[in-house]
């Protein structure tokens, strides 16, 4: 029973699911930080400065705070964004390039490269250093002067 349970917790997309919970509840606060930050006072500058008039509703004794409400979907439609636009939509663009078997070459050497090779085969012509190994099991030999 426990080998099952360490089966079921070690899936990979058990674990995924739990960081993305963890990462989503962490900027979940950013953005409601932001918006308490930023949005909320902006909406209060075009509502007079009291913040939105008639922010709440009495039926029968109970106060309804629709202010709150717009606050949440503010908050709800920024996140939604963010995670569209700077998570969802990059991965969909790489899994379709990947799909179609489009992947960027790799990175040229940087002339700093190239040169250090050039050097470095230009001493080995010279015979001053040891051709370069491939083969790393073995031991390197100190050159000979």
């Amino acid at each position: 029973m426990l080998k099952g349970f360490r089966d079921f917790i070690m899936r990979g997309n058990v674990i995924d699911l739990a960081v993305g919970v963890v990462i989503g509840a962490a900027f979940s606060t950013l953005v409601t930080s932001i918006t308490n930050a930023f949005l909320t006072p902006l909406i209060r500058v075009f509502g007079g400065g009291e913040g939105i008039k008639g922010a709440t509703f009495i039926i029968r004794g109970q106060e309804f705070d629709w202010g709150l409400a717009l606050n949440a979907l503010i908050t709800f439609v920024i996140t939604a964004a963010v995670l569209y636009f700077l998570v969802v939509l990059p991965m969909n663009k790489l899994a379709e390039r990947r799909k179609r078997g489009e992947v960027p070459p790799p990175a040229a050497p940087s002339e700093e490269v190239k040169l250090l090779s050039e050097i470095r085969d230009a001493l080995v012509a010279q015979g001053k250093v040891p051709h370069p190994r491939t083969d790393e099991s073995e031991p390197a030999q100190p050159p000979t002067t």
